[in-house]
């Protein structure tokens, strides 16, 4: 437990400080669509990748 200048401040040690991944970093965060099209990328890469 803790106060601050203005409230009583409940600190839980259980509860995270920060979110493991922001909506940022997701497909959302980057206006990109939900599905994984990484099936397709394999198999459309040149043919010198190999």
């Amino acid at each position: 437990m803790s106060y601050d200048d203005e409230r009583f401040v409940e600190l839980d040690d259980d509860a995270p400080i920060l979110p493991v991944q922001t909506t940022d970093d997701t497909n959302r965060g980057w206006r990109e669509p939900a599905y994984a099209n990484d099936e397709r990328l394999l198999e459309d890469r040149p043919p010198h990748w190999d």
